[in-house]
């Protein structure tokens, strides 16, 4: 009887056609996801400096981004948003949110021009749930718009190779140059199309179609000629002072939990796990084999176009040893690789599979698709839970941390910011009228210095509120504390986020001791 109700369910459902609609849910999803509490969280760092170089005017702004780590495109994207927006934390992250959305509509694009709308449907909301991308689609960064550049050249090139139209031609060029433009970790999408197009040329020998690549790639390398000496001059100059030394096997697992089940799982269960890599392998492996009248199988280069986006990515990623758990960010593209591959492998069990529950062998594919659509939901939902109301995984409080000194604050103190460029973020919030000292100056080094300028803060001031954030790579001896240590007494540590405020009293400026009334 049950089986009987379901399947009549099941046919009721394709008769009406309601399937059509999932793919604009998977996007209304990525949207409420994104968009919910997306002032809610203070600004942090990073984002401080976001806001601080798009309020400059055009020809500083660009000057300031010469001496920054990341290309200018986004910055000067976001201050046109910004014009129309505002600055407020929900308008600064808005831009990103709808990057984030974007890409999720990309990731139904690839997955239906690759393979089937229902894989698309299946990818946009794998990609829609997922933490990682969740997480990066509510910052002021730029790295939910690298994704964009990412996912939508990446459809440019597969829609290229199937039409051979040359507006999808000029339109890879032109978002490979943007990509290029966004973040210097794009090469990695770069390095994964070329492979690809030299797998499609090897087999389809259209030596016509090779020039025109090549020029497309000509043309991508010139618009980025004018940027390309502040690069290397960017890359030679990036340090990471703070390696984390873990074997590459569990590099590769970090990497893989994030990409599949997003950046804020706790525990997976095994059987997840190995759901979801049958799941990987079957999208990757299964070809044209599987034909059915309504559902006929995509070429096999189709089926390497997520294995080499994700593989290529990733193991460059981890050949140039940038692995760090800040760096895992330049990855964010290759989820939507990882959720290509889940999405097909999901729908190619449901294909496999019917609904008659009669015949265990029969309906035992769409099980499995269902078991391991549950798993998914089931970290996912915990996960989103988790990223919106575990303070682990908030941003730094600067909101909290100046209404605190404001409130504390008396004549005579000052507030000292180890890494300077905290000022940027702490400004934004902090509106009363101590003096600001951030100290090392620049990028640090010299303790002399650093040392001299601590000890004159303390001689002009009574009390100090030292914010220390990013200390490891400023300030690695730890000199700022070291000398407030030996010549001001602590009175006491608050936590804000990741950012500690401790509060010094000046030995020199409390004064004779006074006699104790009996």
């Amino acid at each position: 009887m049950i089986s009987l109700w379901l399947s009549a369910l099941w046919r009721a459902w394709l008769k009406a056609r309601a399937y059509r609609l999932l793919p604009l849910a998977a996007i209304l999803l990525a949207a409420l996801l994104r968009f919910h509490a997306l002032g809610a969280q203070s600004l942090w760092n990073d984002e401080g400096n976001t806001l601080r170089l798009i309020q400059r005017a055009l020809p500083e702004l660009l000057s300031a981004a010469s001496r920054d780590i990341h290309p200018p495109l986004y910055y000067l994207l976001l201050k046109a948003w910004s014009a129309l927006t505002g600055e407020s934390e929900f308008a600064l992250r808005a831009f990103s949110a709808l990057s984030g959305i974007l890409s999720v509509a990309c990731a139904y694009a690839l997955g239906a021009a690759l393979f089937a709308r229902g894989v698309g449907t299946l990818t946009a909301f794998l990609c829609a749930l997922n933490t990682f991308s969740l997480y990066y689609s509510q910052e002021a960064r730029m790295y939910a718009f690298l994704a964009l550049m990412a996912a939508l050249s990446m459809l440019c090139l597969v829609k290229w190779l199937e039409s051979r139209r040359g507006l999808w031609l000029l339109a890879l060029a032109l978002c490979n140059a943007a990509g290029l433009y966004t973040h210097y970790a794009y090469p990695l999408n770069l390095a994964a199309q070329g492979a690809l197009f030299l797998l499609w040329i090897a087999a389809k020998r259209e030596w016509r179609a090779l020039g025109l690549y090549l020029s497309a790639n000509a043309l991508t390398v010139a618009l980025f000629l004018p940027q390309l000496p502040t690069a290397l001059k960017q890359l030679s100059g990036w340090s990471q002072a703070s390696r984390e030394a873990l074997p590459l096997v569990e590099q590769v697992g970090v990497i893989g939990a994030w990409l599949l089940y997003g950046s804020t799982f706790s525990r997976l269960n095994q059987a997840l796990i190995i759901l979801t890599l049958l799941s990987m392998a079957l999208g990757a492996t299964v070809g044209d084999w599987l034909r059915r009248p309504a559902t006929a199988a995509p070429l096999w280069w189709r089926r390497a176009v997520p294995i080499a986006w994700l593989l290529i990515g990733v193991g460059a990623f981890l050949a140039f040893d940038l692995y760090r758990t800040e760096n895992l960010k330049f990855l964010l593209p290759m989820q939507i690789a990882a959720a290509l591959l889940i999405g097909r492998g999901l729908w190619l069990l449901w294909e496999l599979g019917t609904a008659n529950l009669v015949s265990l062998p029969e309906a035992m594919p769409r099980l499995i698709a269902l078991l391991l659509g549950y798993g998914l939901l089931s970290t996912a939902s915990q996960g989103i839970t988790a990223l919106y109301n575990d303070s682990a995984y908030a941003r730094s409080d600067y909101r909290g941390l100046a209404a605190y000194i404001a409130r504390q604050a008396r004549q005579g103190d000052a507030v000292l910011l180890n890494a300077p460029n905290q000022i940027e973020v702490f400004t934004y919030y902090y509106k009363g009228d101590l003096p600001l000292y951030g100290v090392p100056e620049g990028l640090g080094g010299d303790d002399a210095r650093t040392q001299r300028q601590v000890e004159a803060i303390l001689a002009a001031h009574r009390r100090v509120f030292a914010i220390f954030w990013g200390e490891a790579e400023r300030d690695p001896r730890r000199i700022v504390e070291q000398v407030l240590g030996e010549r001001a007494f602590e009175i006491d540590t608050t936590w804000f986020g990741d950012v500690r405020l401790v509060r010094y009293a000046v030995i020199g400026a409390l004064g004779p001791p006074r006699p104790i009334k009996a």
